[in-house]
Formats: C-alpha cells, sequence, structure tokens
C-alpha cells in the first residue's frame, strides 16, 4: 500500500496535545510486529512503557487501531482505560490471556473482534497494515465511560479528557494465500 494512499493516522481528527515517549521491547517504530502480536501466532498484547507525560495526569489509556483495515473506519484492536497514573508499564500479555500485570481496576471494552482484549494483526492476505499503539494521558481517574462502551465512545471522551499522547507503529503484511 502505498504511504499517499494510506488512511490518515487516527489522532488527525483530535486536538494537538503534548507528546511524551512509549517504548516497547517487543515492538521497535515502523518495524514488523512480532509473531506474538499476531492473531494466528501468539495474539499477546506487547510490552508497553512510558514517560514524560504531562503534569496533572490522573490515569492512563492505552489503544491499537489499524487505520488501512478495509472498512471505511479502521479496525480497534485494543482498548484499555483506566490504569492509575501510578502505572508507566505493562508486561507483554497483560492485555490478553489471563491479564497477568494488568492493574486492578483496568477496563477493556470490546475491540472489533468483539472480544475484551487484545486481538493480534490479521490483514487480508497480501495487504500490509499500520498498527497504531497509543497510550493516553488523561485527565481523570476513571474516564468515564463503563466497560459495555463501544471504542468510538471511549475515542470521543478521550478527545476531550487527554492531556497528551504517546504512539509507537508497528506494521504487518497478511500472507499472501
Amino acid at each position: 500500500m502505498a504511504e499517499q494512499n494510506r488512511a490518515p493516522l487516527p489522532h488527525a481528527f483530535h486536538p494537538a496535545v503534548p507528546a511524551f515517549s512509549v517504548v516497547s521491547d517487543d515492538l521497535e517504530p515502523g518495524a514488523d510486529l512480532g509473531d506474538a502480536q499476531v492473531l494466528q501466532g501468539g495474539n499477546v498484547s506487547p510490552h508497553l512503557r512510558w514517560e514524560g507525560f504531562p503534569a496533572g495526569t490522573k490515569s492512563f489509556a492505552v489503544t491499537c487501531f489499524d487505520p488501512d483495515a478495509p472498512t471505511g473506519s479502521g479496525f480497534w484492536h485494543w482498548v484499555l482505560f483506566d490504569l492509575p497514573a501510578s502505572v508507566t508499564e505493562l508486561p507483554a500479555g497483560a492485555g490478553s490471556g489471563k491479564f497477568e500485570g494488568l492493574p486492578a481496576g483496568a477496563v477493556h471494552v470490546r475491540n472489533d473482534y468483539g472480544t475484551k482484549d487484545f486481538g493480534g494483526a490479521a490483514p487480508p492476505a497480501g495487504e500490509r497494515h499500520r498498527y497504531v499503539f497509543t497510550v493516553y494521558a488523561v485527565d481523570q481517574e476513571k474516564l468515564g465511560p463503563g466497560e459495555d462502551a463501544t471504542p468510538a465512545v471511549v475515542g470521543f471522551n478521550l478527545r476531550f479528557h487527554a492531556l497528551g499522547r504517546a504512539q509507537l507503529i508497528g506494521e504487518y503484511e497478511g500472507p499472501r494465500t
């Protein structure tokens, strides 16, 4: 997929906020996702660690969005919020399986696979997609929507309550058949 034909990143429609940094032991910026982050591979959420977020941060939200999905509205792979401000790192697998390392009170909403967890990459055969992992610094301890909210409702709330944003983008190409 040529870069000029790619869909805009999800934050292109949100107000500008200060950036901070997010890194991963499992993913380098712009690199291919590992097998662990692929639906038919391990289907494991990646390790994420962030720093430099704005003063006044009261909680965090973490999302993974594929803007290149052939849906007209992208594809939500992971939507997690109400992470306490004291949490600045999630181990690999915190968003999947037994949610080991996920702090109490954190809320998952249904991704576009229909499950309340991390859903790995699964683009159509031969298509290369971007996976935008975003950590939001939030101005409230509780973002507001409940666990039955849609990713769109969570995104709507984040638009008005994000103090800062960090993103890490990986890519993956679906195996050719």
